[in-house]
């Protein structure tokens, strides 16, 4: 498999310093790369837009998927400014793409502020002892959705 190029990980960090400047949100910038081709750019706009889910990651995920017409970035590599966040790392598992490289790590991350390690303490607690309470509400309601995408004759499996 051939090497990380310097490159790509250069315009994830560009894109990290000059979107925080510019007012989008956190100091954090990614870029999706199929066939040495940067497929698409990402940033954090967790602030600007008033959405939770803006990380970088995830911006540059939507795009590179929207450009490719299809929901996994088979054959791609995605450079991240810094080491994902629990969520983006969902997100990265989903998207299946090739390979991810990243700059800072969670450390230096939770060193300026932005700590995720409460999320992974919260994964590992019971549903009944998390900081946001979980509680099931009418599973036997619920299930229809599911046994409903089992007969769809169409699904696509993901």
């Amino acid at each position: 498999m051939d090497s990380p190029q310097p490159e790509f990980m250069r315009e994830a960090i560009r894109l990290s310093i000059e979107k925080m400047q510019a007012g989008h949100g956190g100091p954090f910038g990614a870029v999706v790369v199929k066939d040495g081709q940067i497929i698409a750019r990402g940033f954090n706009q967790v602030t600007s837009t008033n959405d939770p889910t803006c990380h970088a990651e995830v911006d540059a995920i939507r795009k590179a998927c929207t450009a490719l017409g299809t929901h996994q970035l088979d054959g791609c590599d995605l450079y991240t400014s810094c080491e994902p966040c629990p969520m983006c790392l969902g997100a990265i598992y989903w998207a299946r793409p090739r390979r991810v490289f990243y700059g800072n790590t969670k450390q230096d991350a939770a060193a300026i502020g932005f700590d995720d390690h409460f999320i992974y303490d919260e994964i590992e607690r019971p549903l009944a002892e998390r900081s946001i309470p979980m509680e099931q509400v009418l599973p036997e309601e619920a299930i229809e959705g599911f046994k409903a995408w089992q007969r769809h004759e169409s699904r696509t499996s993901y």
